[in-house]
C-alpha cells in the first residue's frame, strides 16, 4: 500500500474517515478491464463498544480477524448471502473499520452491468449490488492490503461533495449504538442506498 493511502488511514477517528472516503475512487482491476467509481456513502463501526460492529465486547474471530489488522486491510464479509468490503481503520488490535455501501460508477460502467444486470443507479447503489457488480464475489482478498492486488481507493478524493449528510446506519442491529449518526453520504446522490427519488440532484448528483 502506497504511504499516502496508508496515511489517509489513520491519525483521526474513523467516523472522520468515512467522512473524508467520499469522493475517494474505488478501483477494481480485471483481465476483462477496469471498474471504478467514486464513494458516494460509508459507513463507521466503532469497534468494541459499538453495539452494532463485529466486534463489539472485543469479539475475535476467524471471520473478522481482518478489523484488528493495520488500517488499510480489506475485511470482505457476507451478510444475507451478499458480500460486503470493509475496511479497517485504526491501529493493529483496534477493530474499527468502514463499510463501503454505495459508488457511482466512473470507469467500467457496461463491464459492471454484465456482472448486475440493473440499471443506474441500481447496479451500485448498495454495499452488496456494488460488490457483485464489480464480480466480487468471494473472500480472496480478505485481510489483503488495499493496493497490494487489484483493488484499491484512490488516496485523494477526485470529486468534492458539495454537502455531506449523516444519518443513522442502516440494518444494523438493535442496542444503544443503532441510531448514532455513523452513515455518510453525498447528499443527493442517486447511487446513495435507499434514497429517494425527489431527493436526487439529477444534474450534478451532489458534486461541487
Amino acid at each position: 500500500m502506497s504511504d499516502a493511502l496508508a496515511n489517509f488511514f489513520t491519525g483521526r477517528p474513523t467516523s472522520q474517515i468515512a467522512q473524508d472516503l467520499l469522493g475517494h475512487e474505488l478501483v477494481y482491476q480485471t483481465s476483462g478491464g477496469t471498474m471504478s467509481g467514486w464513494i458516494v456513502e460509508a459507513e463507521a463501526y466503532l469497534g468494541e463498544q459499538d453495539t452494532a460492529a463485529h466486534a463489539f465486547n472485543g469479539r475475535h474471530t476467524a471471520a473478522n480477524a481482518a478489523l484488528y489488522d493495520v488500517p488499510g486491510t480489506i475485511y470482505i464479509y457476507t451478510l444475507r448471502g451478499y458480500y460486503m468490503f470493509d475496511v479497517a481503520t485504526q491501529a493493529e488490535g483496534t477493530p474499527q473499520g468502514i463499510l463501503i455501501r454505495g459508488i457511482e460508477p466512473h470507469e467500467g460502467l457496461n463491464l459492471m452491468q454484465q456482472n448486475r444486470d440493473k440499471p443506474v443507479p441500481e447496479v451500485t447503489n448498495g454495499p452488496g449490488k456494488l460488490m457483485a457488480a464489480l464480480g466480487i464475489q468471494s473472500k480472496g482478498l480478505n485481510r489483503t492490503m488495499l493496493g497490494a492486488q487489484n483493488l484499491t481507493i484512490t488516496p485523494t478524493a477526485t470529486r468534492i461533495p458539495r454537502e455531506i449528510a449523516a444519518t443513522s446506519r442502516i440494518g444494523v442491529s438493535a442496542g444503544s449504538w443503532q441510531d448514532r449518526p455513523l452513515r455518510f453520504t453525498v447528499a443527493g446522490n442517486p447511487f446513495v442506498s435507499g434514497s429517494r427519488k425527489r431527493d436526487w440532484d439529477r444534474e450534478g448528483h451532489g458534486w461541487k
